[in-house]
């Protein structure tokens, strides 16, 4: 493994073989993040890379690239990148990582086609919110329109992504407000699946910062589930989508494939808003 302070991979992924691409964020001004804040920016060297690679189980069926966007490395890059796991890791039928609006658009339809045909079939995307006033109050660095415009693209590719938002971000009695702008966004394309997970608030972030100055009040636990529960009413997929919980942020624990366990899902929040 690439010496890293930070390597962060889907709970998904537990078990996924890691192969590190990049170090520290592209981006890293998301106002709730602290993942990569004391880490510069790098990409590793590809002959680091080739050697992870050469001592490899030949075997392997999924590799999980990490970094905070290993996407950012651009179309020349990651092609050569997948053309070297297949040369290496001829089981290989998958390879994941995160990726972020900003990157995506770096890539035309036709290369995100190659990409997938080269063995790219899975990327996590924090999509957030679907209200660009909430976007813009952290910092996210896209507008809900790109995002919608970006997704759009991976469905027509035929590369599969997670939608990971992020409930309580819009601030007290702003959930049902967010739950329905951010439903009414993801129903525009097709995800994989939706994850979800809780605004938690990290020391030394800007969100932080904001919360001492008074200029941003999280919502309360009620409201968050309430916010979860607008969030799985509002969903309408036009194909069976995974609706999860189950990251350890979140405050309740459910999940499902939407539309067939809607009700279910509705009623466990339901339930949990009553006690």
């Amino acid at each position: 493994m690439y010496k890293s302070a930070n390597v962060f991979y889907p709970q998904d992924e537990m078990t996924t073989a890691l192969l590190p691409i990049t170090i520290g964020c592209t981006y890293n001004k998301c106002a709730f993040c602290s993942m990569y804040k004391d880490e510069t920016y790098s990409e590793v060297p590809f002959p680091e890379i080739e050697m992870e690679l050469k001592h490899g189980y030949k075997y392997t069926e999924k590799i999980f690239l990490t970094g905070a966007d290993p996407m950012s490395i651009g179309f020349d890059k990651m092609k050569k990148l997948l053309h070297m796991i297949c040369d290496y890791l001829p089981y290989c039928a998958c390879v994941a990582s995160y990726a972020s609006i900003r990157s995506i658009s770096q890539y035309s339809l036709e290369e995100l086609t190659v990409l997938h045909n080269l063995g790219l079939r899975l990327l996590y995307i924090g999509f957030e919110t679907g209200r660009d006033d909430t976007l813009k109050l952290v910092n996210k660095g896209h507008t809900v329109n790109e995002a919608i415009q970006q997704a759009k693209k991976l469905n027509e590719a035929k590369l599969l992504f997670n939608s990971i938002i992020m409930y309580g971000i819009a601030g007290e009695d702003q959930s049902v407000d967010n739950a329905v702008a951010t439903a009414n966004m993801i129903n525009q394309f097709a995800p994989r699946s939706v994850i979800t997970m809780n605004l938690t608030v990290f020391s030394g972030t800007e969100l932080h910062k904001m919360i001492e100055r008074g200029c941003f009040i999280p919502p309360s636990g009620v409201e968050r589930l309430i916010e979860i529960k607008t969030l799985v009413e509002n969903l309408e997929p036009n194909q069976p989508t995974i609706f999860d919980t189950t990251h350890p942020t979140n405050i309740i624990k459910i999940k499902g494939t939407l539309p067939h366990d809607k009700e279910r899902l509705i009623d466990e929040v339901n339930h949990r808003i009553m006690l």
